[in-house]
């Protein structure tokens, strides 16, 4: 079975105090699962300028496929300034509009979901923020096979009422812990992740469910069991894209077909990485994951 993997979502520029790095949820995605050899395309779309040619540039270095990412004649590449005063969590202002706020429903897109080995669609809340990108998500949400949700809940950019409308359309979803206290309180008074985590997944039919809780590991909820991976102690420079990296390392092992706690630990050990490093795109060997 072919399993392509189609990563629709934000492409930016995250503004530290001393440099640019490149980023954005789902961009950080695709990166990860190409180094780690998947075949992936990124959906998104950068101005005519020189940040946007920048991303392009980096993408193409390492062989990922950008034809879908479109450009913007009149919106500037996305930016989000990033407050790093705490490294363990960081801060974010996320610049709107954006050009990736405004993707647009094109024939090629369309020819790429409707391909023969176009598997899973890998898309977040935050790149919905907008009503066009939202439609063009909606339209690719009716082509998708398997869906990703990598929730993103960054105030004041979402409502409850459109990320229930996401939460009815996925799979499998991603998520942090705050994010999951925060889900379940709409429902009923949290209590405990595990619980959380069951009730979100009966409530919406959710088949598979991971949770990142930092230094603490992660979750994860597949066929009605939960498992739990401690943290792996590492010297983190700053979190950014750690959860990014955290999903393709999941991704990556679900289609390798390797069992639910694998998944997990490989999840685990690529997210710890990548927290090692600066940015969420940072250059590593795959080789080294897990050791």
């Amino acid at each position: 079975m072919s399993n392509a993997i189609v990563c629709f979502g934000e492409m930016l520029w995250d503004i530290l105090p001393e440099k640019e790095l490149p980023g954005g949820a789902l961009m950080n995605v695709a990166y990860h699962l190409q180094r780690l050899g998947e075949t992936v395309s990124l959906v998104s779309r950068v101005g005519k300028d020189a940040r946007g040619q920048g991303l392009l540039d980096m993408l193409q270095g390492y062989g990922l496929d950008t034809q879908y990412v479109q450009q913007d004649e009149k919106q500037e590449t996305g930016k989000v300034y990033a407050d790093m005063s705490n490294p363990h969590e960081v801060h974010y202002d996320i610049v709107y509009p954006a050009a990736w706020d405004f993707i647009q429903w094109e024939p090629p897109l369309a020819a790429l979901l409707h391909r023969p080995d176009t598997r899973y669609l890998v898309f977040g809340s935050l790149c919905s923020r907008d009503v066009v990108s939202r439609h063009t998500l909606e339209q690719a949400l009716k082509e998708a096979v398997v869906k990703v949700l990598d929730i993103n809940l960054r105030e004041p950019h979402y409502t409850r009422g459109h990320v229930e409308w996401l939460l009815e359309q996925c799979h499998v979803l991603k998520l942090n812990l705050t994010e999951l206290e925060l889900i379940s309180s709409w429902y009923h008074p949290y209590e405990d992740k595990e619980q959380a985590v069951r009730l979100l997944s009966a409530r919406f039919s959710i088949h598979t469910i991971v949770v990142t809780m930092g230094a603490d590991g992660a979750l994860l909820w597949m066929d009605n069991t939960a498992y739990v991976e401690p943290g792996i102690p590492v010297k983190v420079v700053d979190t950014i894209g750690s959860g990014d990296a955290f999903l393709a390392g999941f991704l990556h092992s679900v289609i390798r077909n390797r069992p639910a706690r694998e998944c997990l630990v490989f999840a685990n050990a690529l997210g710890a990485l990548v927290a090692s490093f600066a940015g969420g795109c940072p250059d590593y060997d795959p080789g080294t994951i897990l050791r």
